[in-house]
């Protein structure tokens, strides 16, 4: 039934597609049964299908990237493909990746159903944004799991929480963040500082948002999948940043492929590099963009300078906490950026943008709506673990338990009034 509905919600958004899904479970299926049977040159098969699963990302997602790259260093005139993008195709080729290295490295976790496996790969809950999902984490619970009634009503829950992160939250900070990247040529220090912020919260509510529909729908169904977000911005350092968001993708990154590298074994040298080739790869994964592999470097770079410099002794610190906010703060800005251009025009106007005209005060006037400023200061306070201390508080305790249920379902009326009446604004995360 599951399987059924995963590859008619897949077929829903993106039929021309589905074949792709199939084929990349058909792939790892049959590689990893190869594994299972302890056949010769297993690594030769391990290469094989890394090419395949990654050809098809390399080919649906960057080929025009490289394509454009080339021309514009080269004056060429290369066509471009013009490919549309598979949904959902960064996260399950990296569940196929991850189902046939881990077969690869222990043969005894891999499964002889093709049926299991195509589960694993397609479950509609996180097939298209994620989190992403590492098969020895659900082996165990795709072959054998029980769903009750407290998991169907905790992931109710956890799912409408969700959904009133994007639609009360991050959509709100939408409107502000769209309309002054809009108007970038009019920024100035003002209305880059509050696109900076509102982005900042707007990615993390609408990502965590969805990451909670996802664990929500999957507690539904008697499937437990681990945390992705940890209130990154309560974060000290960059390091501990990214151990605290997506935390689906940077484990994944360590796992296979910061420690097969090496990882911090081989000394300093090697360490920095490994670090820098993991952020390069990370900010590429995010989208075939210049301002995406820019993002992923600076990252890279202040996370090799909190092990070679001072920095490291800031982590934990007032300005510990102070300076990594900055710096995620304008890597954001960047992300968000639709050009290197214009992340440099805002980034700059943060520096230098204290000549208000009266076109941008006009402009700061309109985006601050009472609704925004709302938006914007319930997220500052959510973010920094409020609700997680108000949940532990009131955990066990039936009266609230109750009234948390009751919260929930006015969420869930407050969230289908803002679906009517809002125009559709998709999770930022399905470009990926």
């Amino acid at each position: 039934m599951l399987i059924a509905a995963s590859l008619l919600f897949y077929s829903v958004g993106s039929l021309m597609h589905l074949p792709l899904l199939l084929a990349v479970a058909a792939v790892n299926y049959l590689v990893g049964l190869l594994f299972q049977r302890q056949v010769k040159q297993k690594k030769l098969i391990l290469i094989l299908a890394l090419m395949l699963n990654l050809g098809a990302l390399v080919i649906f997602k960057y080929l025009d990237f490289f394509t454009d790259s080339v021309n514009s260093l080269f004056g060429s005139s290369v066509p471009l493909a013009g490919l549309s993008l598979p949904i959902g195709i960064s996260f399950f080729t990296f569940q196929g990746l991850s189902y046939t290295m881990d077969v690869y490295r222990d043969p005894e976790v891999g499964t002889k159903s093709f049926l299991e496996l195509l589960l694993y790969i397609s479950f509609f809950p996180q097939l298209i944004a994620g989190p992403i999902v590492k098969y020895h984490d659900v082996a165990l619970q795709i072959r054998s799991r029980n769903a009750s009634i407290q998991d169907m009503a905790a992931g109710c829950r956890r799912f409408i929480v969700g959904l009133s992160k994007k639609l009360l939250l991050a959509d709100l900070l939408a409107v502000a963040v769209d309309a002054i990247y809009a108007n970038s040529a009019l920024s100035d220090a003002r209305l880059s500082l509050v696109a900076g912020i509102c982005y900042a919260l707007q990615i993390y509510f609408d990502f965590s948002g969805y990451s909670d529909m996802a664990i929500g729908m999957g507690r539904m169904f008697g499937f437990h999948f681990l945390e992705n977000f940890d209130h990154p911005y309560a974060a000290g350092s960059i390091r501990e940043f990214w151990r605290r968001w997506h935390i689906s993708l940077s484990s994944w990154f360590r796992e296979y492929l910061y420690i097969p590298l090496g990882g911090n074994r081989r000394g300093l040298t090697r360490t920095c590099l490994n670090v820098l080739i993991v952020f390069f790869l990370t900010g590429l994964w995010h989208g075939a963009s210049r301002t995406f592999v820019l993002w992923g470097l600076w990252h890279g770079l202040w996370s090799v300078l909190e092990r070679v410099t001072p920095l490291k002794r800031l982590s934990g610190t007032v300005f510990g906490h102070l300076y990594t906010l900055i710096i995620v703060v304008l890597g954001f800005m960047l992300f968000r950026a639709d050009s290197v251009s214009q992340a440099f025009t805002m980034i700059g106007s943060l520096f230098t943008g204290y000549g208000f005209s009266q076109e941008a005060t006009l402009l700061l006037r309109e985006v601050l709506t009472g609704k925004v400023i709302a938006a914007a200061a319930i997220g500052l306070l959510l973010s920094t673990g409020l609700q997680r201390k108000l949940t532990g508080w009131a955990e066990n305790k039936q009266p609230l338990t109750a009234a948390a249920y009751i919260g929930a379902l006015a969420l869930f009326a407050l969230c289908i009034l803002r679906l009517a009446s809002a125009s559709f604004n998709p999770f930022i995360y399905f470009r990926f």
